[in-house]
């Protein structure tokens, strides 16, 4: 019987209203984003410049809410990187020298001295004066191997000791190589993404492509060249003890030290003879991966600079090695320049303290973004970089808009001049079915491209489809001499299994689209997926809701379907 129960049409009515409202902020898009940007600058401590009108610009009581516009309709950048891996052997290795050193020392009286001898990067290369004890040495090297971290490494050791003549080479074994790679990826992906999290762009794609590539499409930045400079900087920030200062850049150093250049070379580019070069010890004793928070700031003479704040144990050794060092120079290095070599004037306790270094105002916000967001563990190459103007977004959008008004209106067309008046309620649920599909995406946050509009666009045309399976049974019915009554309800309870049957393993390829699929596929899948719910909804229940209210006030005694 064409019967709906009082709460059942409530419920149907509720949810068409509370999805048709938050699709509603989409047909304002300007002016809610804008209201958005407003109120979430005011929530960060900004004010002034027109703020609070801008913030007014849309109800505060109505949902806000708008379907993110991805890379090819907003524009933006997209650049494919390159993790140089082998960076972090060099950092690896070295890391390990001075407890190699201070080892060997203690074993002195046996082995002799020990002597750091120049080698490839990501190897230490140490010569013993007792060779007959070279073996002896090696074995107590071997004994700081550690076992690899990795599942596919099972029982391997992450240094590999060899040994010829009188030298000991230490260096970082295959399967750590290997597990090595996989974490320096990871970890630039994170810090990648923290980076951009930090200035705030909309729904970027980053992802991992291969074993060493990543994926970075941020719409809405200005310039390919603009994110290159935000994420391509290692930011990899030591604090390292001065040994002596030159003008001599080829200078030679000795074992476990470092020839660096002052930052301020590059703010003189026109005249080198007054170049600054810098002897330091290798071996930090605080790395930016101590750090807690960075602020950007200024010094005492309103220069602007960069205010640090160490964790618990960095703060620790930062105070321990100012108070054993008062009245040396002690280097800030970041990414292989020396921004500044302070003499140590008094004991530095509390894990707090400031970079100056001839920074703009811009260059220090840059810098305590970097900082904060952590330090690359290794450099990037650019293997693709595009720029995507919003010009070009802007015509996808009208391409967009107007395949979905054709199809929408072919759709409308055939509908009413097939089923008549049954084709209208269709046409009604149909409108009704693309506003819930843009008030779901807005309410789970989901990032619109082409492919998504292809996706609407398909589902306009399929969303009338679970209509026809039913008009045509209800035809069917009414040629078997039923009443009008008995046919609808005849049509629509024999075509519903039809309807899930066929809804269901669409419903399956989305999700299966969407979970190996990525980027664009991805895109497609979720406002296929979400238009499959939606025109399911709208047509099991809301058109057979104003079927229903129809009949009951006409009565009629024949249909015409």
């Amino acid at each position: 019987m064409l019967q709906i129960d009082m709460w059942k049409r409530v419920l149907i009515w509720l949810t068409v209203v509370v999805g048709l409202l938050l699709a509603l902020p989409n047909g304002f898009y300007t002016r809610v984003e804008t209201r958005n940007d407003a109120v979430k600058a005011i929530a960060e401590g900004g004010a002034g410049n027109g703020l609070e009108e801008q913030a007014g610009m849309w109800p505060s009581w109505l949902p806000s809410g708008l379907v993110n516009l991805g890379l090819d309709l907003r524009g933006g950048a997209h650049l494919l990187a390159e993790v140089r891996t082998a960076d972090v052997y060099k950092t690896r290795i070295n890391s390990m020298w001075p407890e190699i050193r201070d080892m060997l020392r203690e074993e002195r009286a046996t082995i002799g001295t020990i002597r750091l001898q120049p080698g490839p990067e990501d190897q230490l290369r140490i010569r013993v004066s007792n060779a007959d004890q070279v073996e002896r040495a090696a074995s107590l090297v071997r004994g700081l191997a550690r076992p690899v971290t990795s599942l596919t490494a099972a029982g391997a050791n992450d240094i590999a000791v060899s040994v010829e003549g009188d030298v000991i080479t230490v260096q970082l074994s295959a399967a750590e190589k290997a597990a090595t790679d996989n974490r320096t990826v990871l970890q630039a992906l994170e810090i990648i993404r923290n980076r951009i999290d930090e200035v705030g762009t909309r729904e970027p794609t980053i992802q991992r492509q291969g074993a060493d590539r990543i994926l970075i499409q941020v719409p809405g930045i200005g310039s390919a060249a603009e994110l290159k400079r935000i994420i391509g900087t290692t930011a990899q920030l030591t604090f390292q003890p001065v040994i002596s200062r030159t003008a001599d850049k080829t200078a030679s150093v000795g074992g476990g030290e470092q020839l660096l250049p002052a930052k301020e070379n590059n703010d003189r580019k026109d005249d080198t003879s007054d170049d600054i070069y810098y002897v330091l010890e290798a071996a930090p004793v605080v790395t930016g991966e101590d750090l807690v928070d960075a602020q950007p700031s200024f010094d005492q003479n309103g220069q602007p600079a960069v205010t640090f704040r160490f964790d618990a144990s960095g703060g620790r050794r930062f105070g321990d090695y100012t108070a054993q060092n008062i009245g040396n120079p002690f280097a800030i290095v970041l990414d292989g320049e020396v921004i500044s070599a302070p003499t140590i004037q008094a004991h530095i306790s509390g894990g707090s303290g400031i970079i100056t270094g001839r920074f703009s105002l811009e260059e220090s916000t840059e810098l305590a973004v970097l900082l904060r967001a952590g330090a690359l563990p290794a450099g990037l190459n650019f293997l693709e970089e595009r720029t995507i103007g919003p010009e070009l977004g802007a015509d996808s959008i009208e391409a967009g808009k107007i395949a979905c008004i054709v199809a929408f209106i072919a759709v409308l067309v055939f509908m009413f001049l097939s089923y008549g008046m049954f084709g209208m309620f269709a046409n009604i649920a149909l409108i009704i079915n693309v506003g819930l599909i843009f008030g779901l995406l807005s309410l789970i946050g989901a990032t619109l491209t082409l492919p998504g509009i292809a996706g609407i666009v398909l589902t306009i045309g399929m969303a009338v489809d679970a209509n026809v399976l039913v008009f045509e049974r209800i035809r069917e019915e009414l040629k078997t001499a039923k009443g009008p009554a008995r046919a609808i309800d005849l049509g629509y309870e024999k075509a519903l299994s039809a309807i899930v049957d066929a809804n269901i393993t669409t419903f399956i390829t989305a999700v299966i689209l969407y979970a190996v699929g990525s980027g664009p596929v991805r895109g497609f899948a979720i406002t296929l997926g979400m238009g499959i719910l939606t025109s399911v909804f709208t047509a099991i229940f809301v058109t057979r809701l104003l079927v229903v209210i129809w009949f009951e006030r006409r009565r009629p005694k024949t249909l015409e379907v």
